[in-house]
């Protein structure tokens, strides 16, 4: 990460940060007391890092999607799996 990509904020300016949240956004669905109470924690999963060859296109294509570019790389990896094993 680069520091043109890093915006550095004080504590203050934080706490007076709007929430972020636009004026005409609906509002999300009431979450009841059994919602907390039926919620699971669901650790994320352990990545393996690996060396992988693909062809230059394929990467380009990803790449020029912008950020997140292994992520969604991964995700259409997982896609394809998820397909596959319920046959």
């Amino acid at each position: 990460m680069t520091d043109d990509a890093t915006t550095r904020y004080s504590l203050t300016e934080l706490i007076g940060r709007d929430g972020g949240t636009r004026d005409d956004a609906p509002e999300g669905p009431e979450l009841g007391p059994d919602f907390w109470e039926k919620a699971e924690l669901v650790m994320p999963r352990k990545k393996k890092s690996v060396h992988l060859r693909v062809d230059q296109d394929v990467f380009d294509f990803f790449k020029s999607q912008g950020d997140g570019h292994l992520t969604r790389m991964s995700a259409v990896l997982r896609s394809y799996v998820e397909a596959h094993r319920q046959r």
